[in-house]
């Protein structure tokens, strides 16, 4: 009789896991550390794409003559080149590589958030308006303070956090609500885009050039001292998300749901908005306004691994794949002419969107 009740009970205590579910043991056994194998190797793939084709864009150059072989880039590394291969690798080409790969990481995450907070896959930088207050911060900066591109980096990171303390007030209703947070952004960023193409317009031919070039992303121009910003932004952003991830995966149920489970609502949301501006407002100071990257980088992420929330991990590798062969199609597609990074992610951005209404025509249709 003893046996026939035990057993219902170890069935309880033994959830079934997918198989591709794994569990690491951690501390000598004592913690367990729960992987998912098909995440793992796809974001692995994704890491292998993302050193491939970085070592391959510090070997191709944009005009012709200027490819270089990989022992030729080694050796730019290993100082056995001449100055100036080394100063067409390590000081011309890497900066760019780096903020690509880190950038794009930065970038994926930030949608990851605000698309998770807002439960909707619109809900991104590029759509509720932080790109744009980015942008107009570098134009107020170029344009009206005369700054240069120096002053284009400080101007968009307060336009950046300035458009999302904007957005967060106006938004804040007995809560974040995903749909008005959205519906804000998007009316803040009409605004500001208004205000950006008055200030091209106002202001000289030669200084309106320099500003929209600008507004497409300015790889061209990456030095090392602009790595640096990018990277600091990771290192002291990264540890906080993963502080809040656990509260931002009670948001992928809902905020009642979330609050229900003693997450502290209002303060949680508060300091994700705060880890995801920052990520898109550093990378957005340092190599101008990136569409389509952190809209993008989540949802493909979470197709791919067939999550049922967004995999921040992935996200990242993601994000850093795009935007590093986003950046090597820049250099290369029409050379000798270097399109603006902006363009190309642009254009990915918009075959995705198509395919999505594609898919949701043939969803409806069945």
């Amino acid at each position: 009789m003893s046996s026939e009740t035990a057993a219902p009970d170890t069935l309880v205590e033994r959830p079934i896991w997918p198989r591709r579910t794994r569990f690491v043991a951690l501390g000598g056994g004592r913690a367990r550390l729960k992987v998912d194998l098909r995440t793992l190797v796809i974001t692995g793939l994704l890491a292998l794409v993302t050193v491939a084709v970085s070592v391959w864009s510090l070997g191709v150059g944009s005009v012709e003559g200027a490819n270089l072989p990989l022992d030729r880039v080694a050796g730019a590394f290993a100082g056995t080149e001449s100055e100036a291969i080394q100063r067409i690798v390590v000081e011309g080409r890497l900066p760019r590589v780096l903020v690509a790969v880190l950038g794009g990481a930065s970038l994926g995450l930030s949608g990851a958030i605000f698309q998770t907070l807002t439960r909707n896959p619109l809900g991104s930088p590029d759509i509720i308006g932080f790109t744009s207050g980015a942008n107009t911060g570098a134009l107020v900066a170029m344009l009206v303070l005369g700054l240069g591109y120096g002053g284009a980096t400080f101007g968009a990171l307060i336009g950046g956090l300035a458009t999302g303390i904007a957005v967060y007030l106006l938004a804040l209703k007995d809560g974040i609500n995903g749909t008005r947070l959205i519906v804000v952004g998007i009316g803040i960023s009409a605004m500001l885009i208004a205000f950006n193409g008055f200030l091209l317009v106002r202001a000289r031919v030669e200084n309106a050039a320099t500003a929209a070039a600008w507004g497409q992303g300015i790889f061209g121009e990456l030095r090392f001292a602009d790595v640096v910003p990018v990277a600091l932004s990771l290192v002291v952003l990264l540890p906080a998300l993963a502080l809040l991830t656990p509260s931002m995966r009670m948001f992928e149920l809902g905020e009642d749901s979330a609050q229900s489970r003693g997450v502290h609502t209002g303060r949680a949301q508060f300091l994700l908005l705060l880890v995801g501006v920052g990520l898109v407002a550093v990378t957005t100071a340092v190599a101008g306004p990136i569409a389509f990257i952190a809209l993008v980088a989540p949802q493909v992420a979470m197709r791919i691994t067939r999550s049922p929330g967004i995999p921040l991990i992935t996200t990242a590798a993601v994000g850093a794949t795009l935007l590093v062969v986003s950046d090597a199609l820049a250099r290369t597609m029409l050379a000798p002419v270097q399109l603006p990074v902006g363009v190309v992610t642009t254009a990915l951005g918009g075959v995705y969107l198509l395919g999505l209404l594609i898919a949701q025509s043939r969803k409806v249709a069945a």
